[in-house]
């Protein structure tokens, strides 16, 4: 079976809607994944920004230890018990909506969820996208993407 993730709020491609957007709702879309491999124990997700003009790219949120047996969420909900947010890079924890510099052009954000083979990596909200992804680069047994696009035209 194949690792996916899914949205109801966009499809792999489309522009990232108002809701998710800083200016706008700013509310973590709603997110669906099915087929995590054997050994899965928890979860855990990111939303990336590689086109930010940073040098770095911009981590727009971080979650980590999300039980094995949740497979979604709804948009803007609170997560399930056990989870955590880290630090984005706006500078705290939670969701942070697309807020890409006007003119700059479009860019993507990334939503990834990834099948983890431990039920709790050892991540406080303090801690950085760099931080979550060290550490889920020593417990990804598979990871699953969709991205989105967003412009702001200044308008």
């Amino acid at each position: 079976m194949t690792f996916t993730l899914t949205s109801a709020d966009f499809r792999d491609g489309d522009t990232l809607p108002d809701a998710q957007v800083m200016a706008g709702g700013n509310t973590a879309p709603q997110l669906a994944w099915s087929g995590a491999p054997e050994g899965t124990k928890s979860f855990a997700i990111t939303c990336y920004d590689p086109d930010a003009p940073t040098g770095s790219g911009f981590w727009h949120w971080t979650v980590a230890n999300i039980p094995a047996d949740v497979t979604t969420l709804a948009a803007g909900a609170a997560l399930p018990a056990g989870a955590i947010e880290g630090r984005t890079d706006f500078g705290a924890p939670g969701y942070g909506g697309a807020a890409p510099p006007a003119g700059h052009g479009p860019h993507r954000y990334i939503f990834t969820v990834f099948a983890v083979d431990t039920d709790r990596l050892d991540l406080t909200t303090d801690n950085s996208g760099a931080v979550f992804g060290f550490n889920l680069h020593f417990h990804t047994l598979a990871r699953a993407s969709i991205t989105a696009t967003y412009e702001n035209t200044g308008e």
